[in-house]
Protein backbone atom coordinates (compact mmCIF):
# COMPACT_ATOMS: atom_id res chain seq x y z
CA UNK A 1 0.00 0.00 0.00
CA UNK A 2 1.35 3.30 -1.00
CA UNK A 3 1.87 5.58 2.06
CA UNK A 4 -0.59 8.40 0.88
CA UNK A 5 -2.94 5.39 0.57
CA UNK A 6 -2.16 4.34 4.22
CA UNK A 7 -2.13 8.19 5.13
CA UNK A 8 -5.70 8.69 4.40
CA UNK A 9 -6.86 5.40 5.54
CA UNK A 10 -5.45 5.86 9.26
CA UNK A 11 -5.98 9.85 9.01
CA UNK A 12 -8.86 11.28 6.81
CA UNK A 13 -9.49 14.47 8.51
CA UNK A 14 -7.68 17.27 9.06
CA UNK A 15 -4.65 16.29 6.99
CA UNK A 16 -1.88 18.79 6.64
CA UNK A 17 0.49 19.54 3.63
CA UNK A 18 3.49 21.93 3.87
CA UNK A 19 5.00 22.77 0.49
CA UNK A 20 8.44 23.56 1.21
CA UNK A 21 10.98 24.70 -1.62
CA UNK A 22 14.23 22.17 -2.07
CA UNK A 23 17.04 24.23 -1.46
CA UNK A 24 15.58 27.32 -0.06
CA UNK A 25 16.67 28.94 2.19
CA UNK A 26 20.11 27.51 1.70
CA UNK A 27 21.44 24.85 -0.77
CA UNK A 28 21.40 22.45 1.95
CA UNK A 29 18.21 23.33 3.81
CA UNK A 30 16.21 21.06 2.03
CA UNK A 31 16.81 17.91 4.18
CA UNK A 32 16.50 20.20 7.54
CA UNK A 33 13.20 21.87 6.36
CA UNK A 34 11.67 18.36 5.80
CA UNK A 35 12.93 16.70 9.01
CA UNK A 36 11.30 19.63 10.65
CA UNK A 37 7.85 19.51 9.50
CA UNK A 38 7.80 16.01 9.88
CA UNK A 39 8.45 16.39 13.86
CA UNK A 40 6.23 19.30 13.94
CA UNK A 41 3.00 17.80 12.27
CA UNK A 42 2.42 17.66 8.95
CA UNK A 43 1.51 14.96 7.45
CA UNK A 44 2.90 15.11 3.60
CA UNK A 45 5.92 17.39 2.54
CA UNK A 46 5.46 18.61 -1.05
CA UNK A 47 8.71 19.17 -1.96
CA UNK A 48 9.02 22.04 -4.84
CA UNK A 49 11.27 21.81 -7.34
CA UNK A 50 12.32 24.71 -8.28
CA UNK A 51 11.43 26.55 -11.50
CA UNK A 52 12.30 29.89 -13.69
CA UNK A 53 8.73 30.04 -14.87
CA UNK A 54 6.43 28.90 -12.50
CA UNK A 55 3.01 29.50 -13.83
CA UNK A 56 1.00 28.63 -10.57
CA UNK A 57 3.17 30.29 -8.02
CA UNK A 58 2.52 33.87 -6.10
CA UNK A 59 5.63 36.37 -5.23
CA UNK A 60 6.17 34.16 -2.22
CA UNK A 61 7.20 30.62 -3.74
CA UNK A 62 8.56 32.58 -6.91
CA UNK A 63 10.97 34.26 -4.73
CA UNK A 64 12.10 31.20 -3.06
CA UNK A 65 12.45 29.35 -6.19
CA UNK A 66 14.69 32.03 -7.50
CA UNK A 67 16.87 31.95 -4.16
CA UNK A 68 17.42 27.82 -4.63
CA UNK A 69 18.18 28.30 -8.13
CA UNK A 70 20.67 30.89 -7.43
CA UNK A 71 21.99 28.66 -4.40
CA UNK A 72 22.45 25.99 -6.94
CA UNK A 73 19.40 23.47 -6.64
CA UNK A 74 18.95 21.30 -10.08
CA UNK A 75 16.99 18.77 -10.17
CA UNK A 76 20.09 16.31 -10.03
CA UNK A 77 21.77 18.06 -6.84
CA UNK A 78 18.05 16.67 -5.22
CA UNK A 79 17.90 13.17 -5.69
CA UNK A 80 21.34 13.07 -4.34
CA UNK A 81 20.05 15.00 -1.45
CA UNK A 82 17.33 12.88 -1.23
CA UNK A 83 19.62 9.58 -1.47
CA UNK A 84 19.40 8.74 2.25
CA UNK A 85 15.82 10.48 2.70
CA UNK A 86 13.89 7.35 3.86
CA UNK A 87 16.57 6.81 6.77
CA UNK A 88 14.81 9.68 8.46
CA UNK A 89 11.69 10.98 6.67
CA UNK A 90 8.64 8.69 6.78
CA UNK A 91 5.50 10.63 5.92
CA UNK A 92 4.58 10.79 2.10
CA UNK A 93 6.69 13.24 0.01
CA UNK A 94 5.20 14.66 -2.69
CA UNK A 95 7.44 16.52 -5.69
CA UNK A 96 5.50 19.61 -7.19
CA UNK A 97 7.36 20.96 -10.20
CA UNK A 98 6.99 21.63 -14.07
CA UNK A 99 7.44 19.48 -16.73
CA UNK A 100 10.07 21.50 -18.56
CA UNK A 101 13.21 20.89 -16.49
CA UNK A 102 11.82 17.32 -15.78
CA UNK A 103 11.64 16.54 -19.82
CA UNK A 104 15.20 18.48 -19.94
CA UNK A 105 16.30 15.71 -17.88
CA UNK A 106 14.45 12.81 -18.85
CA UNK A 107 11.24 12.17 -18.02
CA UNK A 108 11.44 8.21 -17.81
CA UNK A 109 14.85 8.75 -15.72
CA UNK A 110 13.40 11.28 -13.63
CA UNK A 111 10.28 9.00 -12.24
CA UNK A 112 12.68 5.74 -11.76
CA UNK A 113 15.32 8.10 -9.63
CA UNK A 114 12.16 9.44 -7.93
CA UNK A 115 10.65 6.30 -7.24
CA UNK A 116 14.43 5.11 -5.95
CA UNK A 117 15.01 7.64 -3.41
CA UNK A 118 11.68 7.50 -1.92
CA UNK A 119 9.22 9.84 -3.81
CA UNK A 120 5.56 8.94 -3.16
CA UNK A 121 3.96 11.27 -5.77
CA UNK A 122 4.26 14.01 -8.78
CA UNK A 123 2.04 17.51 -9.03
CA UNK A 124 2.89 18.81 -11.92
CA UNK A 125 0.45 21.25 -13.31
CA UNK A 126 1.47 22.35 -16.80
CA UNK A 127 0.86 18.58 -17.92
CA UNK A 128 -1.52 18.49 -20.49
CA UNK A 129 -4.49 15.47 -19.36
CA UNK A 130 -4.25 14.06 -22.92
CA UNK A 131 0.19 13.65 -23.09
CA UNK A 132 -1.30 12.08 -19.48
CA UNK A 133 -2.86 9.81 -20.96
CA UNK A 134 -1.16 9.18 -24.16
CA UNK A 135 2.43 8.98 -22.93
CA UNK A 136 3.21 9.83 -19.44
CA UNK A 137 0.78 8.41 -17.10
CA UNK A 138 1.78 4.69 -18.28
CA UNK A 139 5.33 6.15 -17.17
CA UNK A 140 4.39 7.43 -13.51
CA UNK A 141 2.37 4.23 -12.88
CA UNK A 142 4.97 1.91 -13.85
CA UNK A 143 7.53 3.57 -11.58
CA UNK A 144 4.63 3.37 -8.36
CA UNK A 145 4.19 7.10 -8.08
CA UNK A 146 1.04 8.79 -7.08
CA UNK A 147 -0.17 11.29 -9.25
CA UNK A 148 -2.38 14.49 -8.25
CA UNK A 149 -4.34 16.38 -10.62
CA UNK A 150 -5.31 19.96 -9.55
CA UNK A 151 -8.94 20.74 -9.74
CA UNK A 152 -10.38 24.66 -9.55
CA UNK A 153 -13.80 26.19 -9.18
CA UNK A 154 -13.99 26.42 -13.11
CA UNK A 155 -13.58 22.69 -13.68
CA UNK A 156 -17.03 21.57 -15.29
CA UNK A 157 -17.78 18.21 -13.54
CA UNK A 158 -17.42 15.91 -16.73
CA UNK A 159 -13.66 17.14 -16.77
CA UNK A 160 -13.61 16.77 -12.31
CA UNK A 161 -14.76 13.00 -12.69
CA UNK A 162 -11.85 12.28 -15.26
CA UNK A 163 -9.96 14.10 -13.44
CA UNK A 164 -10.38 12.49 -10.13
CA UNK A 165 -10.59 8.86 -11.91
CA UNK A 166 -6.47 9.67 -12.84
CA UNK A 167 -5.88 10.98 -9.90
CA UNK A 168 -3.68 8.46 -7.20
CA UNK A 169 -3.45 9.70 -3.85
CA UNK A 170 -5.46 12.98 -3.40
CA UNK A 171 -6.98 15.41 -5.47
CA UNK A 172 -5.46 19.01 -5.44
CA UNK A 173 -8.66 21.44 -5.05
CA UNK A 174 -7.31 24.68 -5.72
CA UNK A 175 -9.53 27.16 -3.96
CA UNK A 176 -9.86 29.80 -6.35
CA UNK A 177 -8.25 31.08 -9.55
CA UNK A 178 -5.83 33.27 -8.39
CA UNK A 179 -1.64 32.02 -7.78
CA UNK A 180 -0.51 31.00 -4.60
CA UNK A 181 -0.46 32.80 -1.51
CA UNK A 182 -2.95 35.36 -2.92
CA UNK A 183 -5.90 36.09 -0.05
CA UNK A 184 -9.30 34.11 -0.25
CA UNK A 185 -13.06 34.94 0.35
CA UNK A 186 -13.64 31.31 2.46
CA UNK A 187 -16.99 32.02 2.48
CA UNK A 188 -17.17 31.28 -1.11
CA UNK A 189 -14.66 28.85 -0.81
CA UNK A 190 -17.03 26.69 1.35
CA UNK A 191 -19.42 27.06 -1.37
CA UNK A 192 -17.38 25.24 -3.67
CA UNK A 193 -16.03 22.44 -1.43
CA UNK A 194 -19.58 22.18 -0.95
CA UNK A 195 -20.12 21.29 -4.55
CA UNK A 196 -16.98 19.16 -4.66
CA UNK A 197 -18.65 16.88 -1.49
CA UNK A 198 -21.52 16.40 -3.53
CA UNK A 199 -19.53 15.27 -6.63
CA UNK A 200 -18.73 11.91 -4.69
CA UNK A 201 -15.33 11.72 -5.54
CA UNK A 202 -13.21 8.63 -4.78
CA UNK A 203 -9.96 10.85 -3.90
CA UNK A 204 -9.22 12.52 -0.58
CA UNK A 205 -9.26 16.35 -1.41
CA UNK A 206 -7.06 18.66 0.01
CA UNK A 207 -7.42 22.46 -0.46
CA UNK A 208 -4.54 24.71 -1.91
CA UNK A 209 -3.78 28.60 -2.31
CA UNK A 210 -4.73 30.93 -0.10
CA UNK A 211 -4.19 28.77 3.39
CA UNK A 212 -1.97 30.33 5.98
CA UNK A 213 -3.29 30.11 9.65
CA UNK A 214 -5.74 28.20 12.02
CA UNK A 215 -8.61 30.07 10.81
CA UNK A 216 -8.35 29.41 6.96
CA UNK A 217 -7.12 25.87 7.54
CA UNK A 218 -10.16 25.23 9.94
CA UNK A 219 -12.34 26.81 7.28
CA UNK A 220 -11.25 24.26 4.56
CA UNK A 221 -10.76 21.21 6.65
CA UNK A 222 -14.84 21.51 7.57
CA UNK A 223 -15.05 20.46 4.05
CA UNK A 224 -12.41 18.54 3.09
CA UNK A 225 -9.94 16.07 3.94
CA UNK A 226 -7.36 19.10 4.99
CA UNK A 227 -5.20 21.58 3.20
CA UNK A 228 -2.05 22.65 1.85
CA UNK A 229 -0.26 24.99 2.96
CA UNK A 230 2.69 26.94 1.07
CA UNK A 231 2.81 30.82 0.92
CA UNK A 232 2.67 31.34 4.57
CA UNK A 233 5.17 28.97 5.47
CA UNK A 234 7.90 30.00 3.21
CA UNK A 235 7.50 33.25 4.59
CA UNK A 236 8.12 31.74 8.13
CA UNK A 237 11.27 29.92 6.94
CA UNK A 238 12.65 33.41 4.99
CA UNK A 239 12.96 34.71 8.84
CA UNK A 240 14.33 31.77 10.41
CA UNK A 241 16.91 32.09 12.70
CA UNK A 242 16.01 28.38 13.43
CA UNK A 243 14.62 25.96 11.16
CA UNK A 244 12.99 23.56 13.69
CA UNK A 245 12.03 26.65 15.91
CA UNK A 246 10.50 28.88 12.90
CA UNK A 247 8.87 25.11 11.98
CA UNK A 248 7.32 24.16 15.41
CA UNK A 249 5.96 27.88 15.81
CA UNK A 250 4.41 28.16 12.79
CA UNK A 251 2.90 24.24 12.95
CA UNK A 252 1.40 24.65 16.33
CA UNK A 253 -0.35 27.48 15.86
CA UNK A 254 -2.27 26.27 12.83
CA UNK A 255 -2.72 22.74 14.34
CA UNK A 256 -2.78 23.69 18.07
Amino acid sequence: MSRLKNLFEVKNKRVLNVYCTAGYPQLNSTLSVMEALQANGADIIELGMPYSDPLADGEVIQGSSHVALSNGMTIEVLFKQLQAMREKIHIPVVLMGYMNPILQYGFEAFCKQAKEVGIDGLILPDLPLYEFEQEYGSIIKNNELDFVFLVTPETDSERLHQLDQLSTGFLYAVSSSATTGKEQDFSKVAIYLQSLQAAKLKNPILVGFGIKDKESFEAVAAYANGAIIGSAYIKALSKAQDINTSTQAFLEAILQ
